[in-house]
């Protein structure tokens, strides 16, 4: 009864040891199969790798980020690209209006220099004649044809201006309108003033102090330029007076002729 039992607990024990061999030898066979396809995975990424170039990477990044940009722009809403159609065109219209404006102030400029070189344009007419440059007695008279005495240099000489007596620090006026073109000073004629009158006309005014204008402004007829300085060393006899020349192309012309009376 005993052998019995004994075998036939043997015979179960077998059947469990040879489910547990069966078991093991699944497992093992299923390890080694997935470890083979991860091998077969890797060994095909690897290939792929090497066959995709960097310009072939390149490419296909270029593709997919033009296919995003092509997706964003085609779900802009409409309103907004409203307000940029209109933000467009009012930049344009701004554009334009300050073209328009800088056009306009442009015009006015040119029509400002165009008033003004107009009103300084110099025109000299012998006819019209001058004004005085100054109240006094004529002591030396203009004379290019023949000499007049110089008391204070003792001897005739031809004289190119006119010599008009008058008091330290009397007024010099302008004789007509012009452009004060040099301001210098020598021994003969001391501060010596010499205004373009146009037309070739030049006044000349010697013996002069505190010169109101300077190189470059503009006299109208009647300003006062300037006053009577003490005499030079060549009219200490004469005494005080104001040296006035005309000149018409450089040349001495007798400005008594065109002095209104």
């Amino acid at each position: 009864m005993r052998k019995s039992r004994f075998w036939a607990f043997l015979g179960r024990k077998q059947y469990v040891i040879a489910g547990a061999i069966v078991i093991a030898a699944a497992v093992a066979t299923t390890v080694i199969y997935s470890d083979h396809e991860q091998q077969q995975r890797e060994q095909l990424e690897e290939e792929l790798a090497q066959e995709n170039t960097p310009e072939e990477a390149g490419l296909v990044a270029a593709t997919e980020s033009t296919e995003q940009t092509a997706q964003a722009s085609a779900v802009i809403p409409p309103e907004q690209t409203a307000e940029a159609e209109q933000l467009e065109q009012t930049a344009e219209a701004v554009t334009t209006e300050s073209t328009e404006v800088a056009q306009v102030e442009k015009e006015a400029e040119n029509e400002t220099a165009e008033t003004g070189a107009g009103a300084n344009v110099l025109h000299f007419d012998p006819e019209a004649g001058m004004l005085w440059p100054m109240e006094g007695n004529v002591i030396l008279n203009y004379s290019m044809d023949s000499t007049v005495y110089f008391a204070t240099l003792d001897q005739y000489k031809y004289n190119p201006a006119v010599i008009i007596a008058g008091e330290v620090n009397n007024k010099v006026y302008s004789v007509a309108k012009g452009k004060v073109i040099g301001l210098s000073n020598n021994e003969e004629t001391g501060c010596t003033m010499t205004v373009d009158l146009g037309d070739g006309y030049r006044a000349i005014y010697g013996q002069l102090k505190e010169p109101n204008f300077a190189v470059g402004d503009y006299v109208e007829s009647g300003h006062v330029l300037g006053y009577v300085a003490e005499p030079t060393k060549y009219y200490s006899v004469e005494g005080s007076n104001l040296y006035f020349a005309l000149q018409k192309d450089g040349q001495p012309v007798d400005p008594v002729a065109f002095f209104q009376s």
